[in-house]
């Protein structure tokens, strides 16, 4: 089974250019027609159309690559890993 790169990314607002954020999913291997786009959705709405499409084309063993964790989740509660002593 081959795994897939599939690439979301997002900019709040029309006027911004997702060109930077297409630059970065690519030189991670993306391929271009694999990234899925919504403009002008916050990360608070969440009504995302091309976020929806993105997942929707996940398969086991396909993962989700984003340029900046926020484009992805508004906030992002971080935790560190602490192995068993």
């Amino acid at each position: 089974m081959t795994q897939i790169l599939i690439g979301y990314a997002r900019c709040s607002t029309d006027k911004q250019d997702l060109a930077a954020q297409k630059g970065i999913l690519c030189s991670f291997g993306v391929a271009s027609d694999r990234i899925y786009t919504d403009y002008g959705f916050t990360g608070t709405n969440r009504a995302r159309p091309g976020l929806d499409q993105a997942l929707a084309a996940l398969r086991e063993g396909d993962t989700l690559v984003v340029p900046k964790l926020d484009r992805l989740a508004r906030s992002v509660v971080t935790t560190r890993f602490r192995p068993p002593a």
